[in-house]
C-alpha cells in the first residue's frame, strides 16, 4: 500500500518538474527559439487557434525565428497576435512570411530575466513540498488506520524525502543551466 503513496508522489513531482520546463522554455535567453511563440494566440476565423497549429515556426539563425503560415489568409491575424503577446518582438511581414529578430538583452534585461527564473523555481519546490506534505500525511492515516507499523511509516516517510531530494536536486540543476543559458552574452 504505501508504495502506491510513493508512486503517486513520483507522478505528481514528475508533473510538477514537466511544467517548469515548460515555463523555463518561455523565458528567452537572447537565442531564438521556436517555443518562445507556444504561448501565442491567433484570432483565426473568429475562435482562438495556438499559433503552433497554424504555423511553422523555426530558427534559421541564432538571433532570428521565421513563422510560415499554411494559410496565408491569417498571416496578417498571426503577425498582430505576435505583437499583442507582449514578448518584446517587432515581427515583419514580407507577404510569404513572418521574420522576427531577436533583440540582444541588455544587462538590466538578464538580471530580472533571472529574478523570474528564480521565482519560477521557487514556485516549483513550493510545489515539491506540498506534495510532500500529502504523501506525509497519506501514510500517517494508514499509520493510525492500523495499515502501517510505526517503523513502517518511518521507512516509508525517509522514502519520500529521498524522492523529494531527487526532484528538487533536478529543480536546481534546471534553475542553473536556465540562468547560465541568459547570462551568456
Amino acid at each position: 500500500m504505501k508504495l502506491e503513496v510513493h508512486k503517486a508522489l513520483e507522478e505528481k513531482m514528475q508533473k510538477t518538474i514537466s511544467v517548469l520546463k515548460e515555463e523555463l522554455s518561455v523565458i528567452r535567453a537572447g537565442r531564438a527559439n521556436p517555443t518562445m511563440l507556444d504561448r501565442v494566440v491567433v484570432d483565426y476565423y473568429g475562435s482562438a487557434t495556438p499559433l503552433k497549429q497554424l504555423a511553422t515556426v523555426s530558427a534559421p539563425e541564432p538571433r532570428t525565428l521565421i513563422v510560415q503560415p499554411w494559410d496565408m489568409s491569417a498571416l496578417n491575424n498571426i503577425e498582430k497576435a505576435i505583437q499583442n503577446a507582449d514578448l518584446g518582438f517587432n515581427p515583419t511581414n514580407d507577404g510569404k512570411v513572418i521574420r522576427i529578430v531577436i533583440p540582444q538583452l541588455t544587462e538590466e534585461r538578464r538580471k530580472d530575466l533571472l529574478k523570474v527564473v528564480n521565482k519560477t523555481g521557487e514556485s516549483a519546490k513550493v510545489a515539491l513540498r506540498n506534495e510532500r506534505r500529502d504523501a506525509n500525511d497519506k501514510l500517517k492515516k494508514m499509520q493510525k488506520d492500523g495499515e502501517l507499523t510505526e517503523d513502517d511509516l518511518k521507512k516509508a516517510q525517509d522514502e519520500v524525502q529521498k524522492i523529494t531530494d531527487k526532484h528538487i536536486k533536478l529543480v536546481d540543476e534546471m534553475l542553473e543551466k536556465k540562468s547560465k543559458e541568459i547570462m551568456e552574452v
